[in-house]
């Protein structure tokens, strides 16, 4: 087909959607502009568009009643679910995901965000923190782990090159596939689609849910196969302690120690809130299924509920940390529910209204709105857990395993990032009876980084070389 009979079969098409607006400059654009630009509106859905743009009651949680999920709490026997998961990895049957198509700007900072300086001592890079956890577990398994990163069409370029500049962390290139997310058009709010410039549409990545139509599209799902993999532990960029191969959450995920929840499809971990105002969504059991509900969607009343003991009766917050089956991802990419049947892709999306730059054709170029004026669509992977057949949620340690850099400042900042990594690695080296300053909070006085080769949990400390003290304000790497 000639780019003429392409354009004039996607102008009809565009037309009867009642979109043909879109094509109101394309005379003006150049060859390559024009080519550019059908092969954008060749990958629009226009019937998923259509539905998503219908005014919808959004925001709110419509699922009935809602009561705090069960969860298997922090500190339960994991014998057996230590063996299994340690099984799966000796197997070579556990990959690692990173969601990572975010840009460090609210930080300040130039670059995808996994390029931002991480660690409280030597500032190594997310990317690489995860890169030398993720190689002293095959060190330890004496397996191959191969590792997925998905980007966006904004940052997949500098991500890769930041890759080939960091010499692959000195892993092998072939067990790291980067590829972007997908994109969503932006729509006005009454259902038109926008241009940001004469010769594109204005789109917005697709959310970490989109994770799963990537995944599926870019080749990542084949390949797990071909490698043998069968489960993924999911994890998004900005959490520096997120543990990426956890013995004991895969093997409860696969459902050793007799968990009636584990299904080995999804699962997920969760810290206990710090207090009612923490802007986390909750997991909550909602009609028998497991779900994340958002802080926003919550009603007051129950975001504020306590029990006999005082303690918040929806204290489960999650921390963007799950385990994901292939063949459940498999099911989910063909559009298939927990009953097998097929169909579209089977996340929902959700709206949000957002400001969204356009084309102005008054003023002849891109205008940054400064109120909201565009609806944009999403998908968020915990609407996964409900299609699973039944979905566990583990309890993990907040300083173990959640110190996200998000803000500049305050709460999830480098700053506060830095403390709970300090905290951490003191109570390690405390628990082999190394003398820790601390501040009359409870914080440690110290900056304390312990390297992934040097270990990956406090126990790999048993043998290590350790100083008998650190002294307040001491900076110190192991």
């Amino acid at each position: 087909m000639t780019t003429t009979d392409t354009a004039t079969s996607l102008r009809d098409a565009f037309e009867a959607a009642g979109q043909g607006h879109v094509f109101r400059h394309i005379d003006r654009l150049t060859p390559s502009e024009r080519e550019a630009f059908l092969a954008q509106l060749a990958e629009v859905d226009l019937a998923l568009v259509a539905r998503l743009a219908k005014p919808t009651a959004e925001g709110k949680h419509a699922g009935g009643a809602i009561a705090p999920a069960p969860y298997f709490p922090l500190g339960g026997d994991t014998t057996d679910a230590r063996a299994a998961g340690e099984a799966l990895l000796r197997a070579g049957k556990v990959a690692a995901f990173t969601v990572a198509g975010g840009q460090g700007t609210r930080l300040g900072w130039k670059g995808p965000k996994g390029t931002y300086p991480a660690t409280c001592v030597t500032g190594r890079p997310l990317f690489r923190v995860f890169a030398e956890q993720i190689a002293a577990a095959e060190r330890r398994y004496g397996c191959a782990i191969p590792w997925y990163i998905m980007t966006s069409p904004l940052n997949d370029d500098d991500t890769r090159a930041f890759f080939r500049d960091n010499n692959w962390f000195g892993r092998n290139p072939a067990d790291t596939f980067l590829f972007p997310q997908g994109t969503m058009p932006s729509v006005t709010f009454d259902g038109k689609l926008m241009l940001e410039t004469p010769g594109s549409l204005a789109v917005n990545p697709d959310g970490h849910g989109g994770a799963i139509r990537a995944l599926h599209a870019s080749g990542a799902l084949e390949d797990m196969r071909a490698r043998g993999i069968e489960q993924m532990s999911y994890f998004q960029v900005d959490n520096p302690l997120a543990r990426i191969a956890d013995p004991v959450f895969l093997g409860l995920h696969a459902g050793s120690g007799g968990n009636a929840r584990s299904s080995g499809e999804m699962s997920s971990k969760m810290v206990a809130k710090r207090d009612a105002a923490e802007k986390v969504g909750v997991f909550c059991d909602v009609g028998g299924k497991t779900g994340v509900v958002e802080y926003s969607d919550m009603p007051a009343e129950l975001t504020n509920a306590v029990d006999a003991q005082g303690r918040l009766r929806f204290n489960a917050g999650s921390i963007a940390i799950h385990a994901i089956s292939v063949a459940f991802l498999e099911r989910l990419a063909s559009g298939g529910g927990e009953d097998g049947s097929a169909g579209g892709f089977a996340l929902p999306f959700h709206r949000a209204k957002k400001k969204v730059p356009y084309w102005c054709d008054a003023h002849g170029k891109t205008v940054e709105p400064s109120e909201p004026n565009a609806t944009k669509f999403e998908a968020f992977i915990f609407d996964a857990l409900a299609l699973a057949s039944r979905s566990l949620v583990m309890e993990t340690s907040r300083m173990e395993e959640f110190a996200p850099i998000k803000n500049a400042s305050g709460d999830d900042s480098p700053a506060s990032s830095h403390q709970i990594q300090s905290n951490r690695h003191g109570a390690w080296l405390e628990k082999f009876g190394v003398k820790i300053p601390r501040r009359p909070n409870g914080d440690v006085d110290a900056r304390i980084e312990i390297l992934a080769e040097t270990a990956l949990e406090a126990d790999d400390l048993a043998d290590a070389s350790l100083p008998r003290e650190i002294k307040a304000g001491e900076e110190i790497v192991l």
